[in-house]
């Protein structure tokens, strides 16, 4: 049985199944759903913790539990507690309502760490790519450039072409070289640019007052804060409407 079968009998049980034993008069299956529910969070532990590249090892050892109960958890044989989920989640990088939602990481996603070599290998080639285009922009020859960097033109070359990834301590010397801040170099798309960029927001996020950070983080202020995008996004000549109507009303 996959993890769909299993969230689909467990909403089953949780939804329709169940009013429909009470309509027959059925008692509810309440071992059944604990069952299912408890298979439900060991798949869910199992996909969190290979998509964050954990052994149940270094889990166990976080938890202080054994590697056998771990294990248990991921079969579905035992539940761990709020608490230890809390730990959990804080470690395998996922918020705490992973664990009793009905969707893994992996369909969502898919495996993303089976494919790092492809990944550097084009990432690379990339950087090398905008490297190229950035020197092109500015008007600056390689031989200008290895100037500026004491890097030989040849693997400048080399760099341009992908051939050779850029060591980080050179990168950051050719970017300026270039007139160009390190994050022109950053990846911007895909699972992972994704999750840089998220990153990078909550960073900001977290740097909020934290009046701010409540406000934003309730569930019920969301539509303040599309209304506030959506006078962003209003040409100031609008914005002056907006504010000429509001003084109007507060007379």
């Amino acid at each position: 049985m996959d993890f769909k079968d299993v969230s689909a009998r467990f909403k089953s049980k949780a939804g329709g199944g169940q009013d429909e034993q009470v309509a027959q008069g059925k008692p509810h299956d309440f071992g059944e759903s604990y069952r299912l529910r408890a298979k439900m969070i060991g798949v869910l532990i199992r996909d969190a913790r290979l998509n964050a590249e954990r052994s149940v090892e270094a889990c166990a050892e976080l938890l202080k539990v054994s590697v056998e109960e771990m294990q248990a958890w991921e079969y579905g044989e035992a539940v761990p507690s709020l608490p230890q989920l809390e730990l959990l989640s804080y470690y395998l990088g996922v918020p705490v309502s992973h664990f009793w939602g009905t969707e893994t990481l992996e369909a969502r996603h898919g495996r993303h760490f089976d494919i790092q070599q492809e990944y550097m290998s084009l990432r690379d080639r990339m950087i090398g790519a905008l490297f190229f285009q950035a020197r092109e922009e500015a008007e600056i020859s390689l031989d200008e450039v290895s100037a500026a960097s004491a890097i030989p033109v040849e693997r400048l070359h080399e760099y341009e072409m992908g051939e050779v990834p850029i060591p980080m301590h050179e990168l950051s010397v050719l970017s300026s070289a270039v007139k160009k801040n390190l994050s022109y170099f950053l990846e911007a798309s895909g699972h992972i640019g994704e999750w840089l960029a998220a990153r990078e927001q909550w960073k900001h996020f977290m740097n909020l007052p934290e009046e701010k950070r409540q406000f934003a983080a309730n569930p019920r202020n969301i539509g303040f804060i599309e209304i506030a995008i959506m006078l962003s996004k209003m040409p100031v000549e609008n914005l002056r409407e907006v504010g000429a109507s509001i003084l109007d009303i507060t007379r």
